[in-house]
This record gives C-alpha cells, structure tokens and sequence, in this order.
C-alpha cells in the first residue's frame, strides 16, 4: 500500500503517507490555521487548500510539491454588485468544494462557495469566474436556505467522467441541480426527496444533501447523506429512493462513500439524530450496505464504544479499494485496510477534522 490521506483540520493541513512502513506524518502547513477544504488534483498532483481565517477572510493556496513549498491564489470573488438578497451583498464567506474538471478539460477547475456561488476556473485555478447561469437560476433568492451555515452553500461537485460538461452539484439547502452543458443550463434533481423541516416536505427547491457522491463504477448511481435520510439514485438522480433504516443507526449523518468497484456498496457515519449530533449511545460505528441499501451492516470492531461524542463531517470520510478512513470533529483518525471490517486508530490528538481525501 502506497497511499497519502490529505486532512483539512481546524489547525492546518497535514499530510499522512504509508509506504509499508505504516502511517508517518509526511507534511504540516498552515499550523493552526483553519483549512476549510484540503483537495489533490489527481490528474497533476496539484494541492490545493482553502482557508477560512474568520478576521481575516478567505484565502486559497496551491502547491506544485506536496506542500513544500505554497503560491497564494487570489480566492474566487463575486462580481460587485452582487446580491445574495436584495440589500446583503455577495461575498465569499467559505471555500466548501473542489473538483477537477476531468481529462478533457485539463486546466478547467470548479470551487464551491457559502454563500452558494460556483466558481469556475479555465486556467488550471490561476483565476475563477462565478457561472452566472446558477447564481441566477430564478429559485435562488426564494428558494435556496442557510441550513447549517447562515447562507447556502455549495459543498458537492460532481463530475461525469464519460462526458465532463455533465456535472451534478448538492447544495445546502437547495438540493442537486445537473448540468448537461458545462454549466451554461441547470436542471433541479430532487424528484424523491424530502425536507421535513418546511411546511411543505415535497417542495422542489430547499432540500437539505449533506454530501452527494457518484459511483465511480457506474456515474449514473448516485448517494446522498440528506439532512433527512439516506437516497440513492439509479438513474442520474431524476428520481430518488431512501434507503434509510427505519430501525438501526444508517439514517441521520453527513458524510458517504461509495466503493469505486461496486455501485451498490457504499458507507454512512451515523449521528443519533438532528437535534443531537452526537454518536449514537456513546458508540462510534461506521455502517455498510453491499445491497444499494436494502440491509445495513454496523462495522464497529477497533472503534470506541464507550463515552464517545464524536461525529464525521461531509467530507471526512473516504474509500479508495480496499482502503477506508474517517476522520472526527473531536480529532481522532481511522483507518481500515478491510472496508471498514476491522479498525486501527492513527491519532487520537487531531484538530477538528474538516475534510479527508486519498491520493497517491
């Protein structure tokens, strides 16, 4: 195994490698500075950190060597006079998502923001322009929510490598919009879905996906960890079906991970519920379905099962083969080398884990 876990934490990005010698910590940067989102270009190798200074705003840098060395970016701004709602401006508040833009567009870039602007890049990320078509779309202002942010967010980027101008997007809260045309028109994909918080469950735009994922084996099978259950889509996400358990832990959660080699096999981080993020009876567990989400199994072997409180953030749990780890608001990481049949701990003393990425 020769794998590199990219963590973005509340106290910086750090770097962990095994090369058969076991986890080492390979790279520290930006000590004690909030890094909102830690991403790696597959297709150059490229880091890629997006901080979020609070005082100071948002920053985004990249490096060409594995965090050696830094280049600060300008961070993607909304054009002046841009508006969330009437009368409060639009300013980037928090740098949330970012996806490469596949093999065809190798210098195309996309970023996602709170307050819900998507940002694309055709420079290889040197400059980002907001897509105009979904800042505009016609449900924004009325339709799209705060939901655990004060403004919506884009936290999900989805691209179709069979054909990269097609691109699905979870926002909360609004829901999934698709593109077909690289961003020039979107489509609102939340047929299926619910959102028990509003008046009307069934509404078309207000939904909450915590985080959305395709199957990398089949593009057209796509997960969703909602604020309001567990959906998957079998069909591009024009229609959804919860897969929930109605009873057991696999329901209120915020991340999901789907195995690149089956599109029915995929893991949830079970919270007990809205009202109380927390683990579930102090146990920590991962939950697997091999089924497309018709049975659940609980993995909890390795894993505190006694006066745990932690929870896994949207994007702090991820797959790669055999290999699955998870990273927790309270700082401790894990990793499996079965797919979550058998744990080891890597580090109790972590900051807040924000995001969680494998790469080579």
């Amino acid at each position: 195994m020769d794998l590199t876990m990219l963590l973005g934490t509340r106290k910086g990005l750090i770097s962990y490698r095994n090369n058969h010698a076991g986890w080492t910590v390979e790279n520290l940067s930006f000590e004690g500075q909030p890094v909102s989102i830690a991403y790696a270009d597959p297709r150059t190798g490229t880091w890629w950190a997006g901080l979020d200074h609070g005082h100071w705003g948002v920053k985004l840098h990249r490096s060409m060597d594995r965090g050696a060395h830094w280049e600060e970016i300008p961070a993607p701004a909304y054009p002046q006079g841009e508006e969330i709602k009437e009368g409060i401006p639009a300013t980037t508040r928090y740098i949330w998502a970012i996806a490469h833009g596949g093999d065809t567009h190798r210098s195309r870039l996309w970023l996602g923001t709170d307050p819900g602007g998507l940002f694309r890049s055709h420079d290889g990320g040197a400059s980002f322009q907001l897509v105009e078509s979904l800042w505009n779309h016609p449900s924004r202002k009325t339709g799209w929510l705060g939901g655990g942010r004060d403004q919506p967010g884009i936290h999900s980027i989805v691209v179709d490598p069979r054909n990269e101008d097609h691109i699905h997007i979870g926002i909360s809260c609004a829901g999934i919009f698709e593109t077909s045309d690289g961003g020039n028109h979107w489509e609102i994909r939340n047929n299926g879905l619910r959102a028990e918080f509003l008046p009307d469950p069934e509404t078309g735009v207000g939904h909450d996906p915590h985080i959305l994922v395709a199957a990398p084996s089949d593009p057209d099978t796509l997960w969703q960890q909602n604020h309001c259950g567990i959906f998957r889509s079998g069909d591009g996400a024009r229609s959804w079906q919860e897969v929930s358990q109605k009873e057991g832990p696999a329901r209120f959660g915020f991340a999901i991970a789907v195995a690149g080699d089956d599109p029915d096999q995929a893991w949830v981080a079970p919270a007990r519920s809205d009202g109380n993020r927390i683990a579930i009876n102090g146990g920590l567990c991962i939950c697997r379905t091999d089924n497309g989400g018709k049975t659940w199994k609980e993995l909890r072997k390795g894993l505190p099962q006694q006066n745990c409180f932690d929870i896994v953030y949207r994007h702090a749990l991820a797959t790669s083969g055999d290999a699955l780890a998870f990273g927790t608001t309270t700082g401790n990481l894990f990793f499996s080398a079965n797919r979550g049949e058998s744990w080891e701990t890597i580090n109790n003393y972590l900051p807040m884990i924000y995001s969680l990425q494998f790469t080579n």
